[in-house]
């Protein structure tokens, strides 16, 4: 299943970025979801950020795996001009170490002739507008469970020398890695419109079941004496779910969209476990899997066009001897 979302405003976003960077920028903290810490890293920011401090901020790790959040963190701290760390976005203590952070990164930036200039960024719905607020200590930033809620660029001061940009949640135009889609649908930064709820539940069932055995099994009361559950594939553990939690239909048949909200519901609240959906080295292979992929669809389209352009020349006339 490809997962797409990229409405007109971030298109918008994308330019303001572009702007900002233009007028000047210190560091750049990407905000990032610690249950999908590689696909919700945006690309296009990568690119734009050319090479700044970058300051990755693993955000609600009190809903990941923390065995897995250590690895992400010694995964990008092992990267050049960057810093990781990791934190919920509704406690304060934590968010204030952002502002050392940040100026670890960028030594020679401070004081009133050379202001350090932040800007923050994220995927939607990562809790970018709860940190800012915590930091701030008021109601600076939208906050809501639903993707877009903040739309336009703000300046907040954050001490008298210490500025952050805050920017409209964005992803990139396109999602290569399929996995990545269906992570980032299940987390909440996309909308409801392109995606299927019901695929993007199996597959994240698919997951846990693989890599947090006995899981579900515990959040919905489920007996494998009563079911031979090792039988069933993701799709047929969204319809046992919802006869167990009453989401049917009539004749007896199950409300897979609503056994599909449920599912999702309760993993973006934290009430199926703490999890996460990806490790540093399966997000590897899936990028260099995808890569491949795309590699491939290029080559055959150029191979197309190289056809169409030789079907048009004209035949070489040859001279009579």
């Amino acid at each position: 299943m490809a997962i797409q979302w990229f409405p007109g405003h971030m298109h918008l976003t994308q330019k303001a970025i572009t702007e900002r960077f233009k007028d000047g920028i210190d560091v750049v903290i990407e905000l990032l979801d610690a249950r999908l810490p590689g696909s919700s890293a945006n690309p296009l920011l990568a690119k734009l950020a050319q090479g700044r401090p970058a300051l990755k901020v693993l955000n609600k790790q009190d809903l990941a795996d923390p065995l897995q959040t250590e690895a992400w963190l010694a995964h990008y701290n092992a990267l050049p001009q960057t810093q990781a760390l990791a934190l919920d976005a509704s406690v304060t203590a934590p968010a204030q170490r952002l502002i050392a952070a940040c100026r670890a990164l960028a030594p020679t930036r401070g004081g009133m002739a050379k202001p350090m200039r932040v800007l923050i960024c994220g995927i939607p719905n990562v809790g970018k507008s709860t940190l800012i607020n915590t930091m701030v200590g008021k109601r600076a930033a939208k906050t809501g469970d639903e993707p877009g809620i903040t739309k336009l660029e703000q300046r907040i001061a954050l001490a008298p020398d210490f500025y952050l940009y805050d920017t409209p949640g964005m992803l990139w135009p396109k999602i290569t890695v399929p996995e990545s889609g269906e992570n980032l649908a299940a987390s909440g930064a996309v909308g409801r419109n392109a995606m299927d709820e019901d695929v993007v539940a199996a597959a994240l069932l698919g997951y846990v079941r693989q890599h947090y055995p006995g899981q579900i099994e515990a959040r919905y009361k489920l007996d494998p004496s009563k079911l031979d559950l090792s039988a069933l594939n993701a799709a047929e553990w969204l319809v046992v779910i919802g006869k167990k939690r009453g989401a049917m239909l009539a004749g007896g048949r199950v409300n897979l969209q609503k056994a599909a909200e449920m599912v999702l519901h309760e993993f973006r609240a934290g009430t199926l476990g703490r999890i996460t959906l990806e490790t540093p080295e399966e997000y590897s292979r899936w990028v260099v899997a995808a890569e491949a992929v795309e590699a491939a669809a290029q080559e055959k389209k150029h191979a197309r066009k190289e056809k169409r352009h030789s079907s048009r020349q004209p035949a070489t006339e040859t001279s009579p001897e």
